[in-house]
């Protein structure tokens, strides 16, 4: 497991919405510990619209497609994003369905956290799940910001 590159990848993304972990190396370890790498293909789902799974991924290469189907072959568009970004973060803070659905739109790799990995880091590196849950919370702020001044509904 590489968790150096992915930190690297994160700490470097130049977006408003990127996630600002105050991490140092042995503290991006001990998150890799608790994250597991996946490897996709161009049109494989990460996210599926409106499921109950409860994990968030960080980006490591390739781009993936954020959007909300509009119940046939219409898709509205709400993001693509890079090596270095978080998709999936509010599933660490509630037990609603998935607000959209993200597909990779070329081979990537991603590393998941699930919510049941989230409580176990909560319970042995209480101040890591901590830092790591306000740096998701500043980008779930970021993005319902950016959604309205777009004029699109988050709520």
């Amino acid at each position: 497991m590489n968790i150096d590159k992915l930190s690297e990848l994160v700490l470097s993304l130049n977006a408003d919405d990127a996630l600002r972990l105050r991490f140092n190396k042995d503290e991006w370890r001990m998150l890799g510990s608790f994250l597991q790498q996946h490897t996709l293909r161009a049109g494989d789902v990460v996210i599926r619209y409106q499921d109950m799974d409860r994990a968030l991924y960080l980006l490591e290469s390739g781009t993936l497609q954020v959007y909300v189907p509009d119940g046939g072959p219409v898709r509205r568009p709400v993001a693509i994003l890079r090596p270095g970004a978080v998709v999936g973060e509010p599933s660490l803070f509630g037990d609603t369905p998935r607000m959209a659905q993200v597909e990779a739109m070329s081979a990537v790799t991603v590393w998941a956290l699930t919510r049941n990995r989230f409580e176990e880091m909560s319970a042995r590196q209480p101040e890591l799940a901590l830092e790591f849950l306000r740096a998701c919370g500043a980008v779930m702020a970021e993005r319902m910001r950016l959604n309205l001044e777009r004029g699109l509904p988050v709520a």
